[in-house]
C-alpha cells in the first residue's frame, strides 16, 4: 500500500471532515465488555493486580500464570521476526553517561561509578546505532530504568524494553514495527489460547490485528484534538492518544511526523517541512503509545547542532552534565561518519495491554516494579 502524507505545520481550519466528539467518559476503557452482567472475575483480579506491594500473594493464581505465559509468548514472537528478518542480537550496556537516556533526563537513576557519575540506562539506541554500518540491522532486549514516583496505572520503575535499529528510512521502519507487533500477536494467538481464555480475553479482537496499520499524521490529530484543548506544539497525553484511537477504529494507528522540538535530538529532519521530524508513535487500544519510533540523524555537526539546542541538553547541564556525555557517539561519527538508518523502542507492557485489554500496567506482567513494589 502507498500512503500519500501531506506535511503541513499547522493545520487549516476545518480541512479534516469532523473533529472528535467524544463523552469523556469513554476516554477511560478499562475491560472488554461483559454482556452477561454477571460478577467479572477478571476485573476483581486486575484490581487484585494493582496491589504491587504484596505480589507474591497472586503467585499461585492461575490468571497471573497465564500472563507469565502470554508475556513470553510475546516476547517469543519478536524475537521470532528478528530472526527471521536477520537482525543480530546484541547486548548493550545498561549503567552508562547520558547516552542512555531518552527524552526525559529528568528521570534517569543516578550511581555511583567508581567516584564519577553514571545513570542506569533507558535505552541501549545509540549503542545498537553505531553498530547498524556493520552489521546492518540489531536489536537488544532489556530493562529500562524511569525514576517515576508515581505510583499509578501509567508508570513503572523498571519495564522490558525491545528496540531495533537498521540500515534503511522511515517507511521500511514502519513496516518492521508492524512485522513485529503482529508477529508478536500471532504467537500469542498460535500458542496461549487456553491462557486467554482463563484472562477473558477476546481473542476475535486479536485476530483483526493485520497490516498495514493506520496513519495519521501529529497536525491532523491536533486538529481532530481542537475541542480537547490541544495546540499544535503540544506533547499529545494519555487521554488524547486513547480519544485518537478509538476515533480511527479500536486498532493500531501511526500517528507520525511530530514536531522537531518536541522529540529526541538525533530524529532525522523531515526534508520538506524541516519543522517536523520523521517520526512515529504506536498507538494501541487500551495501553496509549507502545512504540516510539524514527528515522535518525547521522551527519557530525547536525547530531552537535541538535544535541546543543534540545531541551534534554539543558536539563542535563542543570544536572551537571555537558557534551562530554555523548563523547564516545559524537567522536564515533566524527571519525568514522555514519549511514542512513532508523529505529524503535517498543514497550514489552504496553503491547500486553492490549493483548490483555486492561488499562493499568500493573497488570501486565508478573513483577511490575515501581515505589510500593517488594522486588
Amino acid at each position: 500500500m502507498v500512503y500519500t502524507i501531506v506535511l503541513r505545520t499547522h493545520a487549516p481550519p476545518s480541512k479534516l471532515k469532523s473533529k472528535i466528539q467524544l463523552p469523556r467518559a469513554r476516554v477511560h476503557i478499562q475491560l472488554e465488555p461483559n454482556p452477561s452482567g454477571r460478577t467479572d472475575k477478571k476485573a476483581i483480579f486486575l484490581e487484585n493486580l494493582k496491589n504491587t506491594a504484596e505480589r507474591y500473594r497472586l503467585f499461585r493464581e492461575p490468571s497471573l500464570q497465564a500472563i507469565a505465559r502470554i508475556e513470553a509468548s510475546l516476547l517469543s514472537g519478536a524475537r521470532k521476526y528478528f530472526e527471521e528478518n536477520l537482525f543480530v542480537e546484541v547486548t548493550v550496556p545498561h549503567v552508562t553517561r547520558a547516552t542512555g537516556a531518552c527524552e526525559n533526563v529528568a528521570t534517569m537513576f543516578e550511581v555511583d561509578f567508581f567516584g564519577e557519575k553514571r545513570y542506569l540506562a533507558q535505552t541501549g539506541q545509540l549503542y545498537l546505532e553505531v553498530m547498524t554500518p556493520y552489521l546492518e540491522r540489531v536489536w537488544a532486549a532489556g530493562p529500562s530504568f524511569r525514576a517515576e514516583e508515581k505510583v499509578d496505572d501509567r508508570h513503572l520503575v523498571e519495564f522490558t524494553l525491545l528496540e531495533i535499529e537498521f540500515r534503511g528510512n522511515f517507511d521500511q521502519l514502519l513496516e518492521h514495527v508492524e512485522g513485529t507487533l503482529v508477529s508478536m500477536v500471532s504467537e500469542v494467538l498460535a500458542k496461549r489460547s487456553e491462557d486467554l481464555a482463563v484472562l477473558g480475553v477476546d481473542a476475535e479482537r486479536l485476530q483483526n490485528v493485520r497490516r498495514p496499520f493506520k496513519r495519521i499524521t501529529y497536525t491532523d490529530a491536533v486538529e481532530l484534538l481542537e475541542g480537547e484543548g490541544v495546540r499544535w506544539g503540544d506533547d499529545l497525553k494519555s487521554p488524547h492518544e486513547k480519544l485518537l484511537v478509538e476515533y480511527m477504529g479500536g486498532q493500531p494507528l501511526f500517528i507520525t511526523h511530530y514536531p522537531r522540538a518536541i522529540k529526541f535530538f538525533n530524529m532525522k529532519e523531515n526534508a520538506i517541512n524541516r519543522e517536523l521530524v520523521d517520526s512515529a508513535d504506536l498507538i494501541l487500544p487500551y495501553s496509549g503509545e507502545a512504540v516510539g519510533a524514527a528515522e535518525r540523524e547521522y551527519e557530525y555537526d547536525r547530531l552537535v547542532k541538535r544535541l546543543l539546542e534540545s531541551s534534554m541538553f539543558r536539563l542535563l547541564k542543570e544536572r551537571g552534565g555537558g557534551l562530554e556525555d555523548f563523547a564516545w557517539y559524537l567522536n564515533f561519527y566524527k571519525e568514522f561518519g555514519g549511514s542512513p538508518h532508523s529505529g524503535c523502542g517498543i514497550g514489552l507492557g504496553r503491547v500486553m495491554q492490549f493483548v490483555l485489554g486492561i488499562d493499568d500496567i500493573r497488570g501486565s506482567t508478573v513483577w511490575p516494579v515501581n515505589r510500593e513494589a517488594e522486588a
